[in-house]
């Protein structure tokens, strides 16, 4: 069986774990009703739509 001949050090260790602590970018999709950037599958902000169906009242 394969054994490390040394100790793998802190750094070495935390900088293998820190490449996946990056930020991720969010999604945005145009909305299909108002052509607005929003999430995806979720109500859009501006106009209140979701699929197709008026979720929320917007002014």
């Amino acid at each position: 069986m394969a054994v490390p001949k040394r100790r793998t050090s802190k750094t070495r260790k935390n900088k293998r774990r820190a490449s996946a602590y990056t930020l991720k970018r969010s999604n945005y999709v145009e909305c299909p009703n108002c052509h607005e950037p929003m999430l995806a599958h979720r109500v859009c902000p501006n106009c209140g739509y979701y699929k197709g169906e008026a979720i929320l009242d917007v002014e």
